[in-house]
């Protein structure tokens, strides 16, 4: 590891720039732009969180970032990050924050392939689940993130869970439907 030859000040300088950045990429999600996207987020930014997420959050840069935020946007009203803290160290942010919303639409998880898993029909209840997200900084934008979600707390909050029979019921329809209007996932070049 290399010597930071620059003083405290500057090291200070540095960290609290790239906690700005983070902090601007989890407020984005609720509202941001596609431009704002290409302002915040490197063209080789990795999402590790995209596995369970839509077809078009997979990938890297700017596009499937806000391909995440479309698709979060699309099922809960009202979303909004409420940062708490946010912690430094070189170029790694963590973020702790609280994020809400009112499920108004079908909500959608993916799995592996990129295909609906699971669907949460909407319950129009509203939550509030802590979160904390880790993004790593480079040439001034996010390139990097992770996060540690409480969803068994969102979960509880918006009736998923414990599951009741008509809300399974309506999860399984929610789900037919929606692979039904989904177009088909290719297999990976080289996949057999």
């Amino acid at each position: 590891m290399r010597a930071d030859r620059r003083g405290p000040s500057m090291r200070r300088m540095h960290v609290d720039d790239n906690k700005a950045v983070a902090v601007r990429a989890i407020a984005i999600m609720a509202d941001g732009t596609p431009d704002d996207f290409h302002d915040v987020v490197h063209p080789e930014f990795l999402n590790h969180e995209a596995k369970d997420e839509p077809p078009a959050s997979r990938g890297r840069g700017p596009e499937p970032a806000y391909a995440t935020a479309l698709w979060l946007r699309e099922a809960f009203a009202e979303l909004r990050w409420d940062i708490h803290e946010a912690v430094g160290e070189g170029n790694l942010v963590a973020v702790h924050c609280t994020m809400s919303g009112r499920h108004v639409r079908p909500f959608a998880e993916y799995d592996e392939q990129a295909r609906v898993a699971q669907v949460f029909p909407p319950t129009g209840r509203r939550f509030s689940a802590t979160q904390t997200h880790w993004i790593r900084v480079a040439d001034g934008k996010a390139i990097e993130h992770w996060a540690n979600r409480d969803d068994l707390a969102m979960a509880l909050q918006l009736g998923w869970v414990p599951p009741r029979p008509l809300y399974l019921a309506r999860s399984l329809l929610a789900r037919r439907r929606l692979r039904r209007a989904a177009p088909p996932v290719l297999a990976p070049a080289g996949a057999q």
